[in-house]
This record gives C-alpha cells, structure tokens and sequence, in this order.
C-alpha cells in the first residue's frame, strides 16, 4: 500500500516506505496457529452430556479473546506502523486507535548510526538511530529492515536535499527531469519547481 500522497508536500516524493521487520509478526502468526489447533483439541475433547454446548461454546469465546489480544493487534500494530523515507523528511506513524507521528526535515538531521546484533545482521534487520540538530535527544527506531541500507539511503538523501536547496537559494530551476540549470539572464522565476 503506497503511503499517502495528501501528507506529502506537492515536489516531495516517497523514496521508501518500511513497516517494522517482518519477524515481528511471526509470533503472532505462531500463536494463531497454536490457538486454533489447541481450541479445535479442546473442544473436540469435551465429553457428551448437557454442558457439551456450553464448554465447546466457552472455549471458542476464550480462543477468540487470546486472538485478539495476542494476534490480532500485534498485526494491526505492525501494519500502521510506517517509516517514510522522502526527498525532504523521514516521517514516522504508529498506532492503532491512538496515532503518534514524527517528521523530521532532512536538513535538521545531524547524524544517522545503526546497530546490528549477530540474530539482525543473519534476519538484515537493526536500529537506527536519528540524531537532530535542536533536540536535545535522538530518535530511536527498532527492526528496521534492511537497517544498513536505510542508514546509507538517508545519509544519501540528505546530502541531495542540501544540493537542492543550494541549487534554489542560488536561483537555480529545476525542469522535469531533475536537471538543474541557471536562470535567463535578467529573468527571475516567480516559483521555484
């Protein structure tokens, strides 16, 4: 799913867009299964007689309410958790009901590390670490796939989001194919592209 293009400035584009490393989901994933084999065990296992219905019915409704603790939103977590890499902000969304989000302008970014352990360097998964000018902290983010190459990416893209606006504040314009040249001699643009 492309992310929106109505969050997104009208010369920005998506560069890359991750949710959390897929291994996230993979427990949630394993206890679906478990729970719908051991409910089907369980309810295939109660004996006959007059409560039959009741049990088989009791166990169905507490297999459901683990589902949706334990499955359910672990994966609803993992599909609104966004990371947006643009050519002007990486942008951060989390949460469900409750949203939370960041944007961080690429030219306020100061530093960019990441951080493997053996198990994420084998999956190609780690943390990134964002640190910005004026904040007094820095952003951390968790399983991010690919994270080496996410670290290199931004740090490419900040260094074209500096041309950029080097190229405009010297009055350059920029035609449709990303190329910049100088203006006609005396002649200014209005709006920069």
């Amino acid at each position: 799913m492309a992310y929106p293009d109505k969050l997104l400035a009208d010369d920005e584009e998506v560069v890359r867009h991750l949710h959390p490393h897929w291994l996230t989901v993979l427990r949630p994933v394993l206890l679906l299964l478990v729970a719908i084999g051991a409910a089907s065990f369980g309810a295939a296992v109660v004996p006959p007689g007059p409560q039959q219905g009741m049990v088989r019915l009791g166990i169905v409704v507490l297999g459901a309410l683990l589902l949706l603790v334990f499955v359910l939103v672990p994966l609803l977590r993992w599909r609104t958790t966004h990371y947006v890499v643009t050519t002007h902000r990486l942008l951060f969304r989390e949460g469900i009901l409750a949203r939370r989000g960041r944007d961080l302008g690429l030219s306020r970014i100061t530093d960019v590390s990441y951080t493997q352990t053996l198990w994420e360097r084998i999956i190609r998964s780690g943390t990134l670490t964002i640190e910005t000018a004026g904040d007094g902290g820095a952003t951390v983010l968790r399983r991010i796939p690919d994270s080496d190459g996410v670290q290199q990416l931004i740090a490419h893209m900040i260094e074209e989001d500096a041309d950029r606006r080097a190229q405009e504040s010297a009055g350059y314009l920029r035609d449709d194919g990303g190329d910049w040249f100088p203006p006609q001699d005396g002649w200014r643009p209005t709006a920069v592209l």
